[in-house]
C-alpha cells in the first residue's frame, strides 16, 4: 500500500535526510488536516521561497505525538535547500497514490515517516563536544544521555550498556597499556567465554552494568570465593540498586560499587595531572581508544562517538 513512499525515497534520497523527513511530516499533516488532493501552490509561503508551516515547532509537535523528544532539525527543514522541490514531488506522489487507491490511509503514511525518523536517529551516533564551562562528569553525562536517546528510538538495542563497557575498557587500556586486558563484544555472554567478569586485572574482577541484578551479585560473590576482588562499575541509579541488593548480605562490605561517571572523571583528572587545560585532550584520548574498541569488537557503527 505504501510502495509509492519507498519508491519516492529511493528516487530522491534527500527525503531520508533531516530536511526531507521534515517535509514529509509537515506535508502529511497538511493532508490529514485539509484532505487530498493537495495543491503544491497552497503549501508555498506568500513569498514563494519556502514551504508553508515548515519549521522546528511544527516538526517537533508532530514527533511529540509519537513520544519522540529529540530534535530532528534545528530549523525544522525550513532552510534546507531543495525543500520546495521535495514538497512538490511528495504532493504529486500523494495525489497520485490517493487516486489509485481511492482513499489513502494517511495515518499509515504518517507512521511510515515516523519510522524513518526513528531509523534516522538510530543511525546517528553520539557526538562529543567538550564544554569547558561544565564539569568533566557533566561532559560524560551528556554522552550517556545521547546514547540513552538513541537507544530509546532504536527498538531495544542496548547502546548505553555497550558504551559503558567499552568506555571502561578504554580507560583501563589508557591506564595499563593496550594489550594487557581482553576486550569482548557487548553481546558476548560471560558464560560462552568462561569469563569471570567483563574485565580481569591482577586479581580484580570488574563487572560493568547499567542495572545491577541479583544474578550479577551472585556472580560477584562467586568471584570472592574464587579469590578474586569484585568491583561493580555502574551508572548513578545502578549504584543505588546495587546497594539495595547488597544490603543485609554477607557481601555488603566485600564488593566495591563505583559510579561509572566518577570512575572515568577521576581518571581524566589524574592523567591530566590535575591541569584543567589538559582535561579535554585526556578525555579525547579515552574516546579515541573507545572508538578503536568499537571497531574491533562491535558491528554497529552507531556506537562510535564523533569527536
Amino acid at each position: 500500500m505504501l510502495k509509492f513512499l519507498e519508491s519516492l525515497s529511493a528516487k530522491q534520497k534527500k527525503f531520508l535526510h533531516k530536511g526531507g523527513l521534515c517535509v514529509g511530516l509537515v506535508v502529511t499533516r497538511a493532508a490529514q488536516q485539509s484532505g487530498l488532493p493537495l495543491k503544491a501552490a497552497d503549501l508555498r509561503t506568500d513569498e514563494g521561497g519556502q514551504v508553508k508551516g515548515l519549521g522546528k515547532a511544527a516538526v517537533q509537535s508532530i514527533l511529540a505525538e509519537y513520544g519522540i523528544s529529540k530534535v530532528l532539525a534545528e530549523e525544522g527543514g525550513r532552510t534546507s535547500r531543495g525543500s520546495l522541490g521535495l514538497m512538490e514531488s511528495y504532493v504529486a506522489a500523494l495525489n497520485e497514490a490517493n487516486n489509485e487507491q481511492r482513499k489513502l490511509d494517511l495515518t499509515r503514511v504518517m507512521q511510515w515517516w515516523i519510522e524513518k525518523v526513528k531509523l534516522h536517529f538510530a543511525s546517528e551516533g553520539p557526538k562529543f563536544h567538550f564544554d569547558s564551562g561544565k564539569s568533566i562528569a557533566a561532559n560524560l553525562a551528556d554522552i550517556f544521555s545521547q546514547a540513552s536517546e538513541i537507544q530509546k528510538n532504536a527498538g531495544g538495542a542496548s547502546y548505553v550498556g555497550a558504551m559503558l563497557q567499552h568506555l571502561v575498557g578504554a580507560k583501563l587500556d589508557i591506564v595499563l597499556g593496550s594489550g594487557l586486558i581482553k576486550h569482548h563484544g557487548y553481546s558476548v555472554a560471560d558464560q560462552s567465554t568462561e569469563r569471570n567478569a567483563d574485565f580481569e586485572v591482577n586479581g580484580v574482577a570488574i563487572h560493568v552494568t547499567t542495572h545491577p541484578s541479583e544474578a550479577l551479585i551472585r556472580k560477584a560473590a562467586a568471584n570472592l570465593q574464587a579469590g578474586l576482588k569484585p568491583v561493580i562499575v555502574t551508572l548513578a541509579d545502578g549504584v543505588q540498586g546495587a546497594a539495595y541488593l547488597l544490603k543485609g548480605t554477607e557481601w555488603r562490605e566485600r564488593i566495591d560499587v563505583i559510579d561509572a561517571t566518577q570512575f572515568l572523571t577521576a581518571n581524566v583528572y589524574e592523567r591530566s595531572l590535575f591541569k584543567a587545560g589538559e582535561c579535554k585532550a585526556t578525555l579525547a584520548a579515552i574516546l579515541a581508544r573507545y572508538n578503536e574498541l568499537v571497531d574491533s569488537c562491535e558491528t554497529d557503527p552507531v556506537l562510535k562517538i564523533s569527536c
